[in-house]
């Protein structure tokens, strides 16, 4: 049970003693440490005895303080562990608060131009390692293909791949079926709609299926990625994995790897025949447009040239969503802001990189007239 904090001055062969009792805590104090102050100044103590206290914490050893124990001048009566608790209180009053440095603003943006340059360049190195330890670690597992854990690839395949086909599916469907109306609506006005079906087709078939496959898995992969291996790197599991000999590049980056190259092509024939079944329902509705009519001209006009356009981009951009959301994680220091920061990092970049390389592909295509 709390006692309130008090004290007595008392008369003692070492002269005016003030002797403290009570536990002097922060809800225990009341007005103790005021009727101290009053009773202590002008010298009215010169000694502090405090082994007679019950709980002593911080701010019970502040108020003691600034009731006027001076901890250098004053005699002090405590425990060991109250005297140290008194010190260490006394040094933190004491202690001069840090200047902050004056900044001028050029000096800041120099600063910070050579942080961000310093920055990228050490991002572009770790990169480059990451990527030759993976390269190593696959060249190690193909050369002996036991070292490949299957079971973890394949784990990582239902819940990357099988486990996003509804979202991939859903959002594609509505893709397709947008893109439908839109076409409706414009070529309407000249007399043409029956060309929106080349329009879905080229659409659905060349960009948006593996688009929003890998944005959809940037956002839901890249981040579990960084995510698991991060929390794993937080618990020092990593640590404990290399001290027992298994490289984490095999065991935790090399699964999730092979599991989204295997899965993202999957996922993208399924975004092309839900977004071409979006864009079927629309222009069967609206512009009367028999779903018999709309595959045979798909075959007829688009044909499966703008579908493997697509699709050749799936493996490149698999590799990229795996090997950003592993390296993020990887990359996780030892406290939780870390591991939210290169979560999102994974998220950002990931989807960066995959406008990026669609818009590369874009350009090497349009050079190759295909």
């Amino acid at each position: 049970m709390d006692t309130n904090a008090d004290f007595s001055v008392e008369t003692t062969e070492q002269g005016a003693t003030a002797v403290l009792t009570g536990d002097w805590t922060a809800t225990t104090l009341e007005d103790a440490p005021a009727r101290l102050a009053q009773a202590v100044s002008g010298g009215g103590a010169a000694v502090f005895d405090l082994r007679q206290i019950g709980r002593f914490d911080t701010a019970g050893a502040y108020a003691v303080i600034r009731a006027g124990c001076d901890v250098e001048k004053k005699k002090i009566l405590a425990r060991a562990a109250t005297n140290r608790l008194l010190h260490l209180v006394d040094n933190a009053v004491k202690a001069e608060p840090t200047p902050v440095p004056k900044r001028r603003g050029t000096t800041d943006l120099v600063e910070r131009l050579g942080r961000g340059v310093f920055n990228l360049g050490h991002e572009f190195w770790e990169t480059m390692a990451f990527i030759g330890h993976l390269v190593v670690a696959i060249g190690r597992s193909l050369k002996n293909p036991k070292r490949i854990r299957w079971a973890a690839i394949v784990s990582m395949a239902e819940r990357a791949g099988l486990d996003a086909i509804p979202i991939v599916a859903t959002t594609t469907f509505f893709i397709g079926a947008v893109v439908g109306l839109l076409g409706a609506n414009m070529l309407t006005q000249f007399g043409a709609q029956v060309f929106a079906v080349e329009l879905i087709g080229i659409a659905v078939l060349r960009e948006f299926n593996i688009i929003i496959t890998a944005v959809l898995l940037a956002g839901r992969s890249a981040s579990s990625f960084a995510a698991e291996i991060g929390s794993m790197k937080m618990q020092q599991e990593i640590d404990a994995m290399q001290i027992l000999g298994v490289d984490p590049f095999e065991a935790l980056v090399m699964p999730r790897f092979f599991a989204l190259l295997i899965m993202i092509p999957l996922l993208t024939f399924v975004a092309t025949l839900a977004g071409l079944a979006g864009g079927m329902l629309v222009t069967w509705s609206v512009l009367d447009l028999s779903p018999g009519f709309f595959f045979q001209r798909i075959i007829d006009n688009v044909g499966a040239t703008h579908f493997w356009v697509g699709l050749s981009k799936a493996p490149v951009m698999a590799a990229v969503i795996a090997g950003i959301g592993c390296r993020q994680g990887l990359e996780v220091g030892n406290d939780v802001e870390s591991l939210g920061r290169r979560v999102t990092t994974a998220v950002v970049q990931a989807i960066f990189s995959i406008i990026l390389i669609d818009a590369v592909f874009a350009l090497i295509y349009m050079e190759l007239n295909i």
